[in-house]
């Protein structure tokens, strides 16, 4: 009654069905491991956000890249921007809109400084049109932010080029940057939450990164390709009793019309 599954035909859907599993099974173990690894950088983000402010220093230091685990961190920081140095950080859209965000260094004593992502302003009217960026406040600022790790091609996606008009960059890279300033920068960046005192004008706040369900949509895709599993294992089995219910039945066709024509005669 079952030789019909040793059939090419059949032998065929047996061999798909056999790497059909594995795959799915693979599929659902990776983007588990996405849940798990987003929910991780979700809590991490989300603690580091709330967490209190601490001294720049006990986290930065010059020529030492920020460490994975201080991202988003806040921070504290007094000094002295240095206007004369600052920059405009070119393709960085905020609510749908394109713009720039603005970098000052602020000199912090001892021959040091810190990169301060001061906030957002809109592009100018064409690509070559300065964005119009209120200055930073004279004087000694207390600053208030979140540490950020300094920006790469490898870590942004962003790749840079050359060419650019006098004052933009492409990435925020202290590494790069700093090799232009007369002083050191401490490794990474500090993105603006607040600084006292309050400039009359202001660039736009840089919002705080939405950490989402922290990798919910990975868990659900996870359970969907292990149903997927189930799905390929129930579609196998009914298709092999619809064919052994068929052949049954053509088989009970036989025996009625052979019976009858022996009766017949």
């Amino acid at each position: 009654m079952y030789r019909f599954l040793l059939t090419p035909r059949w032998i065929a859907l047996h061999v798909v069905v056999l790497l059909v599993i594995p795959a799915f099974v693979f599929l659902g173990r990776w983007q588990f491991g996405r849940f798990e690894e987003r929910s991780a950088n979700s809590d991490l983000v989300t603690a580091n956000i709330e967490a209190a402010p601490v001294p720049l220093g006990t986290l930065a230091r010059p020529g030492e890249p920020v460490k994975e685990s201080d991202r988003f961190r806040k921070v504290v920081v007094s000094g002295t921007y240095d206007a004369g140095h600052g920059l405009v950080v070119r393709r960085r859209p905020q609510d749908g809109r394109n713009g720039y965000y603005v970098l000052t260094p602020l000199v912090i004593g001892q021959g040091q400084a810190v990169l301060v992502n001061r906030g957002w302003v809109k592009a100018g009217a064409t690509a070559d049109t300065p964005p119009d960026v209120p200055p930073p406040p004279p004087g000694e600022v207390s600053v208030t932010g979140r540490l950020r790790t300094g920006e790469t091609e490898a870590n942004s996606g962003i790749r840079e080029r050359s060419g650019l008009p006098p004052g933009q960059v492409l990435l925020i890279d202290p590494a790069k940057i700093g090799s232009t300033l007369p002083y050191r920068l401490v490794g990474g960046f500090v993105e603006l939450v607040e600084q006292e005192p309050a400039p009359a004008a202001a660039p736009e706040p840089v919002p705080a990164p939405d950490v989402g369900a922290g990798g919910g949509l990975n868990l659900a895709y996870g359970v969907q390709w292990w149903l997927f599993i189930g799905i390929a294992i129930g579609g196998w089995v009914l298709l092999i009793r619809r064919e052994l219910a068929d052949r049954k039945a053509q088989e009970a066709r036989a025996a009625d019309d052979q019976q009858a024509e022996m009766s017949a005669n």
